[in-house]
């Protein structure tokens, strides 16, 4: 935790503190921001405030005294109930306005964490909670140079393995037959021998099933790839050590046959979608602009919609990406959400538009690092949709 640069943020956003509470460890912002992991279980409420001056003061409960001997500051102990409330207001006394990990109407899942109750308990000392959705991305989404080393070196191993898993589906076509489920397992294997990690995926999805965003194949539902089909390859992975980042991508082709005109009518509305999200970023990082979530996502979003497939268009345009796949900074999002975050410096997201009509689905999809003076993709970039096999 650098103390320092918290209390700077704060007295920047002229906030009175930032006041984290955890019980059983709800809030895994709170333990990566604050630097440490806890000596056991937690079992009991513990609350840590940051004032914008001064030394922080935490507060546990007497059978859980040591849980936050690990930060500065002095530390007070309850038992009661009655007796932690006393300490809280007293510990939160001339505050007006302090950030909480909460998000009002629950407009950003990602931050709102702490419960309602708590907000209310906290309000009842005269304290205007405010989200700490900006502080958080300050300290969890902006990447160091060795994350963002990570995330490309991931981008290059992973890239060989999309194009390699083209070929394989393709080849497949032409030979004793092949479906999804094998693709994806393809991968997947292809991730251990690369020494990359994910947690679930990756989709691999033909046809209709490629207009579902979160279509995963099984062993049990899987359907076959054959000449003709369109095939979607949505991809993800970090390497396998401390502090890595994600890398997030998705292309489509046809698999052992030629592209319909709408097919590539589509692709084309996409891919342009895609291009003007960047250059939207690109241009306001250049310019230094303050640049907000939701102003990427009508980049794209309106040029989808004036082409006429707007209702096609069902999810956000992108998200923050650190060393979980969907990070805790800014999404580019005014569909499910109108995120007014800033885009910070050092940040990384995906650029990810797409059209999903009833007998296929399109999305192309790029990382975006926003560096301190130019953003760009991270990759390599889809810029045709090829016939593969």
């Amino acid at each position: 935790m650098n103390l320092e640069s918290i209390q700077q943020e704060l007295r920047a956003l002229e906030l009175d503190g930032w006041l984290f509470f955890d019980h059983h460890e709800r809030d895994p912002l709170a333990y990566r921001i604050l630097g440490f992991k806890p000596a056991r279980h937690v079992t009991r409420r513990w609350y840590y405030w940051i004032p914008a001056s001064g030394e922080p003061v935490a507060l546990t409960h007497r059978i859980e005294a040591g849980m936050l001997d690990a930060l500065p500051g002095e530390t007070r102990h309850y038992s009661g109930w009655r007796e932690q409330q006393e300490a809280l207001g007293a510990m939160l006394s001339g505050c007006r306005r302090a950030a909480m990990q909460y998000s009002p109407l629950c407009a950003i899942p990602y931050v709102s964490l702490v419960d309602a109750g708590t907000v209310e308990l906290v309000r009842s000392f005269g304290v205007d909670v405010v989200s700490s959705a900006d502080l958080v991305q300050m300290f969890e989404a902006r990447w160091t140079a060795e994350a963002y080393a990570s995330h490309l070196e991931a981008g290059r191993r992973i890239d060989r393995i999309r194009a390699a898993a083209f070929q394989f589906a393709a080849g497949g076509v032409h030979g004793a037959g092949i479906d999804e489920h094998r693709v994806q397992q393809f991968i997947r294997e292809a991730f251990d021998r690369e020494g990359l990690f994910t947690d679930h995926g990756p989709i691999v999805a033909v046809n209709a099933n490629a207009s579902n965003p979160h279509y995963e194949p099984t062993a049990e539902v899987s359907a076959p790839i054959r000449a003709g089909d369109l095939l979607l390859i949505d991809l993800w992975a970090k390497l396998k050590q401390p502090g890595s980042t994600y890398y997030d991508i998705t292309w489509t082709a046809v698999c052992a046959g030629e592209p319909t005109e709408r097919m590539r009518s589509v692709f084309a509305i996409v891919r342009e979608a895609r291009d003007r999200a960047v250059r939207t970023v690109a241009e306001a990082i250049a310019a230094g602009r303050p640049l907000r979530g939701f102003e990427v996502d009508d980049a794209a979003r309106g040029y989808i919609a004036a082409q006429g497939y707007g209702q096609y268009f069902t999810h956000r345009t992108g998200h923050s990406i650190g060393e979980d796949v969907h990070g805790a900074g800014a999404n580019m999002d005014h569909l499910e959400t109108r995120d007014e975050r800033r885009v910070l410096s050092r940040t990384c997201f995906s650029v990810e538009p797409g059209i999903y009509l009833e007998d296929f689905g399109i999305r192309s999809e790029v990382n975006v690092y926003a560096g301190d003076e130019a953003a760009g993709v991270t990759g390599e970039v889809q810029t045709e949709l090829p016939r593969i096999g």
